[in-house]
């Protein structure tokens, strides 16, 4: 299972650029909104696009979905794991928690 993160703990490593985000939503709700500077993975598509996605496998990343209910980050995180990445962890609240306490996002 993935360690996890928590908002201000994202928040800080997304200003401090030492985290490389991952939103684990479908394309249509990450061109919609998604954090800042997050890169857009989705379960099916770890195994084929990770590596040129992501070609540091020791670098810090973070996976979110929607919120709580959401389990598509927790999945991205696992198969990332799985691929030999060693520093996967997951916003579990996601991007609602985040636009709830008024934070930043962007769109495509």
């Amino acid at each position: 299972m993935s360690a996890v993160i928590d908002r201000a703990g994202l928040r800080t490593a997304i200003e401090d650029g030492t985290v490389t985000v991952v939103d684990a939503l479908p394309a249509s709700y990450y061109a919609k909104q998604h954090l800042p500077g997050a890169l857009n993975l989705v379960e099916d598509e770890v195994a084929e696009r990770a590596g040129s996605l992501l070609p540091d496998k020791g670098a810090a990343i973070v996976t979110y979905c929607s919120n709580l209910a959401c389990n598509n980050s927790k999945a991205v995180a696992a198969r990332l794991e799985k691929l030999g990445y060693a520093d996967v962890r997951v916003y579990r609240e996601g991007i609602e928690d985040w636009t709830e306490a008024g934070l930043p996002t962007e769109s495509a």
